[in-house]
């Protein structure tokens, strides 16, 4: 649909000088149409053509790794701290199991 707009715009840009009196407002407007249609023409090659959807799906796959790793390490923190108090009740069970058999 670019390409057609693209086309269409030009042609019709043409005809607005061609005429006579010259339409400046129909110029102007396919002007603006065209430069519009030429750069949404240039976004879709960028993105599908020259490289633009996998640095997309890179930056994403970059941005997902770093979430799973502060993820992770929140875990790792959590369990660290259960670990941690899981022992100082096991050292306690030991003390008091070692003073009652005294």
């Amino acid at each position: 649909m670019t390409g057609a707009l693209t086309l269409y715009s030009a042609t019709f840009m043409r005809y607005a000088l061609a005429v006579s009196p010259r339409n400046y407002l129909l110029f102007g407007c396919h002007f603006i149409n065209e430069g519009s249609q030429l750069t949404q023409g240039y976004r879709y090659l960028q993105y599908w053509h020259f490289g633009g959807r996998e640095k997309s799906l890179a930056e994403q796959a970059r941005a997902g790794v770093s979430e799973a790793r502060t993820e992770a390490e929140g875990m790792l923190q959590a369990g660290t701290e259960k670990g941690q108090e899981t022992l100082s009740k096991g050292k306690g069970f030991v003390k008091e199991t070692k003073e009652r058999m005294s």
